[in-house]
């Protein structure tokens, strides 16, 4: 199930809350576990099978850990028993067609019969309720944690809906307390559907015309230098307020429960430096990498050639957890690269001596780059683009055709909107905190109103981060 659509916006939300908060409290977290299911299971229902049984175990796993009596050998004994099991099952169903794949692409160059490739369905948000899990057991065993009391608190928190699918990956520690007690007010209830709103037009709005016009050029055949510049800026803005969107989204809906989430997005166009960036971009998973990756490796205390080399591992791995394509790992070793050259520079940019503007001009320049990797199908139709971009690649004769789809008025005028919305410095997280006052509900409901007559209008609704 998807938030933007008539089914959870009409149906399956308001049944949720009317049965939600008409239970005894003790009975919420069981209510949130079924619905979650329902909602995820909407699209196969087997995905929910999966989800179970690795939610079983990981909690059978954290029962080992904090017995009573167990040994540090018994302990870390079950910690390896999860990772491994954990991994099969997102290497399998994520990396298996990857990497069967590229062995037959091997097997083909040196001569021999390639082998026949088993079609797996990739779960949706199996990265993101995964690292849920397996999270909570690393904790456990670090000392990070505490148990949790019931598995229908555990269960609750791996399935809960609002970030089930596309994040923020949230720790079971910072919910822990959430879930034995919540406080469900007016005010909060307010302020999370506030957040949502806010959310749904970035995606409605904003993130879905930016996919159409970024869409429409990276599908050309051979766009012209101006067209493929307006193709990536388009995607930039396009995966911003997709992700950010539904981060908003999330938070708006598991404020609406009592929960509080920890903001995903810091405004990361305004990044002064790559550094700066991963402070403000995906700040879930950038602080799991850092935690239980980056740190583990050993960080930063071992000297600036390891340091170097760990930040190469961390932001490699970065790349392939976004899927199984030699883009990502393109994209995560371009990062990796330019992390590790700001590093050795103090942290510090090439071009930090130059006006805070231009810095962050530069900053976007950069990641522009990157998103053009991140996009492309291959890597080859990734250097294609990047030969359109500069002039490189000779334009096809249907560009004055592109170009009218590309420019349309309503298509400049969201660009323009989001080109002002990204260099803000007050987000919708900091907004829908503020003190609530009647006003909003003026600006806010025609806003939703409009953002769902749109909704019915539009084909195109993917959410970029689902594929993760």
């Amino acid at each position: 199930m998807v938030f933007t659509t008539h089914i959870f916006l009409f149906y399956f939300l308001p049944l949720f809350l009317l049965v939600y908060f008409n239970l005894p409290y003790r009975w919420r977290n069981l209510c949130t576990t079924a619905a979650s299911y329902l909602f995820y299971g909407w699209w196969q229902p087997w995905f929910v099978c999966l989800m179970m049984f690795t939610t079983v175990m990981d909690f059978f796993w954290g029962k080992v850990i904090t017995r009573p009596g167990a040994t540090r050998v018994q302990q870390r004994m079950a910690v390896l028993a999860c990772v491994a099991t954990n991994l099969s099952f997102l290497g399998f169903f994520k990396y298996y067609m990857f990497a069967a794949d590229t062995l037959n692409q091997l097997l083909t160059m040196a001569g021999a019969e390639p082998f026949r490739v088993l079609v797996v369905v990739l779960p949706i948000g199996i990265s993101f309720y995964t690292f849920h899990s397996l999270t909570y057991v690393l904790d456990l065993y670090r000392g990070h944690a505490t148990p949790a009391k019931s598995f229908t608190d555990f269960s609750s928190f791996v399935a809960l809906f609002p970030d089930l699918v596309a994040g923020p990956i949230i720790r079971y520690k910072t919910l822990a307390a959430q879930l034995a007690f919540r406080e469900s007010t007016v005010r909060r209830f307010a302020s999370g559907v506030c957040i949502f709103i806010l959310g749904f037009a970035k995606k409605i709005l904003l993130a879905n015309p930016c996919g159409q016009v970024a869409d429409a050029v990276f599908n050309a055949g051979s766009p012209c230098a101006l067209d493929a510049w307006a193709g990536a800026i388009a995607y930039a803005f396009q995966i911003y307020f997709d992700f950010c969107g539904y981060s908003d989204m999330a938070v708006g809906l598991g404020r609406m429960l009592g929960f509080e989430f920890l903001k995903n997005f810091d405004a990361p166009y305004r990044a002064e430096s790559i550094t700066d960036l991963w402070r403000r971009w995906h700040i879930s998973l950038s602080s799991v990498l850092r935690d239980y990756l980056y740190f583990p490796l050993g960080g930063n205390q071992k000297g600036p050639v390891r340091t170097y080399v760990n930040l190469a591992v961390v932001m490699l791995l970065g790349g392939l957890w976004h899927g199984a394509k030699w883009n990502f790992i393109a994209w995560g070793a371009y990062h990796g690269l330019l992390l590790c050259y700001e590093r050795w520079r103090g942290k510090q940019s090439l071009y930090q001596k130059l006006p805070l503007n231009l810095r962050i001009a530069a900053t976007f320049l950069l990641m522009l780059f990157s998103w053009v990797l991140f996009r492309a199908d291959n890597l080859t139709a990734a250097a294609h683009y990047f030969g359109a971009m500069f002039g490189l690649a000779p334009a096809s004769g249907a560009s004055a055709l592109l170009a009218a789809d590309i420019y349309a008025p309503l298509n400049l005028v969201v660009m323009t909107l989001c080109a002002v919305f990204v260099f803000q410095r007050t987000q919708a997280h900091e907004w829908s905190l503020k003190p609530q006052t009647w006003t909003r509900p003026v600006l806010l409901l025609p806003l939703f109103v409009f953002s769902v007559l749109v909704m019915f209008s539009q084909a195109f609704n993917p959410f970029l981060y689902f594929q993760f």
